[in-house]
């Protein structure tokens, strides 16, 4: 099933009792808040040896995993938003750029948006180059980010596997397989009994659609969206960025040039000559506090999952032309991905049609499941831009930049975001990677059309 089954029961176990003694550290315990300020050089380090050790004194001594610090009254930067792309962003800033004094600021709980609300799918295998390029960077990332942030963000290269159901399929995803190839990104094609051999328990002929062959990346897969979270919020703090949670922005401050002063907040104003937005389906709402219009739609995307099973389905499996992705996760849940609803909104609840319909179409690919009950159903808000991919940029006010528009692949994304959004922020201008992920150019035609090209968007 996925190799991270046993490696997760160490990072599980140290994050259980890091969040007891967290809670008792800084919510619950007298005199015990701001004591806590972790550096890279004593910051706890995880390991089966450290594990073993702190088993010994009943798991009593590890420390909080991030500080929960009040705001100051100015920072060099502000990242708004603590999901994976931003949390990933100001780590890369302190790890890269040497830019420590730098606040994340979330109304909620980090982790608490997209990032906890995906189906954690990682993958590379995008048709346009420029496409390729920034997601074959994240699964780069992806592959070593565990010993990179000492955490265990459980990622599992199963393999993506893309289905194909009738011509129109076969060609396109054959040319996503010649355009990968070119680009160093792996993918290749099988034929439907090759599916059937990869992916036993899929139904490959008796049903409407019948599979006649998928695309497939070994290299993609999944991984832990919480841990994910945890990772980069611990290693960032480590560095000295300060997280800030419960902290609703509330507006953007300019200055009499039109730059970037600060932010205001649901806990006062605080000031900063660079302000990063990265928060997905709301980032349209931040951005208006600065005077600027995206060319953003937000729409509710859909989950659930399953009751827990054995481990069953091998890989990740997506399909176009039924419209249903589904993978097992390392707790034995089907996770089951929908499409987007066909109305805008800023609900985290969808239709209900939208579901029903994704379990129809997975009770064909693979009829045994039929008889699963669905545990939970969720959904997260997406932003989503005109031609289907991002916009990792500076914009036109000086000091403010923005990172949205991942619709529903952002996950994917995480490190390779945060990456070249780090690099964006502290050098004033893009990395090459998402130099073409541009506001300019919905204005100047320059359009990057993953809607178009992609079998499926997630």
């Amino acid at each position: 099933m996925s190799h991270s089954f046993n490696a997760s029961a160490e990072t599980m176990l140290a994050s259980a009792a890091a969040a007891r003694n967290h809670a008792a550290q800084v919510h619950g315990g007298p005199g015990t808040a701001g004591i806590y300020l972790p550096s890279e050089a004593t910051v706890q380090k995880f390991s089966g040896f450290e594990l073993f050790r702190r088993a010994l004194g009943g798991h009593k001594s590890w420390q909080p995993q991030w500080r929960n610090p009040e705001p100051k009254a100015e920072y060099d930067v502000i990242i708004v938003g603590a999901g994976g792309h931003g949390l990933a962003a100001a780590y890369y800033l302190a790890k890269e750029h040497g830019i420590t004094n730098v606040a994340v600021i979330e109304r909620g709980w980090l982790g608490g948006g997209n990032t906890g609300r995906n189906t954690t799918i990682v993958r590379s295998n995008y048709l346009f180059d420029e496409s390729a390029a920034l997601y074959e960077h994240a699964v780069k990332l992806w592959e070593g980010l565990s010993q990179d942030l000492n955490y265990n963000v459980m990622y599992s290269a199963r393999g993506v596997l893309m289905l194909a159901h009738n011509h129109h399929d076969e060609i396109s995803f054959k040319r996503h397989v010649h355009a990968n190839r070119l680009n160093g990104v792996d993918n290749e094609w099988l034929n439907a009994e090759q599916v059937k051999e990869f992916c036993p328990p899929l139904n490959i002929k008796s049903m409407r659609y019948p599979i006649i062959g998928g695309a497939l990346q070994r290299r993609g897969g999944t991984a832990r969206h919480d841990a994910v979270a945890w990772g980069f919020a611990r290693a960032a703090d480590s560095r000295g960025v300060d997280i800030i949670q419960n902290c609703e922005v509330t507006g953007i401050r300019r200055n009499a040039s039109g730059a970037v002063e600060g932010v205001e907040t649901s806990r006062g104003f605080i000031r900063a000559k660079k302000v990063g937005v990265s928060a997905a389906g709301h980032t349209s709402v931040v951005m208006a506090m600065a005077g600027l219009r995206m060319p953003l739609e937000s729409y509710p995307l859909q989950a659930l999952v399953s009751e827990p099973v054995k481990p069953a389905f091998p890989t990740v499996v997506m399909s176009n032309t039924i419209h249903a992705y589904i993978s097992q996760s390392d707790k034995g849940e089907m996770v089951i991905g929908a499409g987007t609803d066909a109305y805008t909104s800023y609900s985290q609840r969808g239709a209900l049609h939208i579901t029903a319909h994704t379990l129809d179409a997975i009770c064909e690919l693979v009829p045994q499941f039929r008889r699963l009950r669905m545990l939970r159903n969720w959904g997260g808000i997406v932003d989503v831009t005109p031609d289907r991919s991002p916009i990792i940029a500076k914009t036109p006010v000086p000091g403010l930049y923005v990172n949205c528009g991942w619709g529903t692949g952002g996950f994917k994304a995480t490190p390779g975001s945060g990456h070249v959004f780090a690099h964006t922020i502290a050098k004033d201008a893009p990395h090459a990677i998402n130099a073409p992920f541009t506001l300019e150019r919905f204005r100047d035609g320059f359009l990057i059309d993953e809607a178009a090209a992609a079998a499926v968007a997630h």
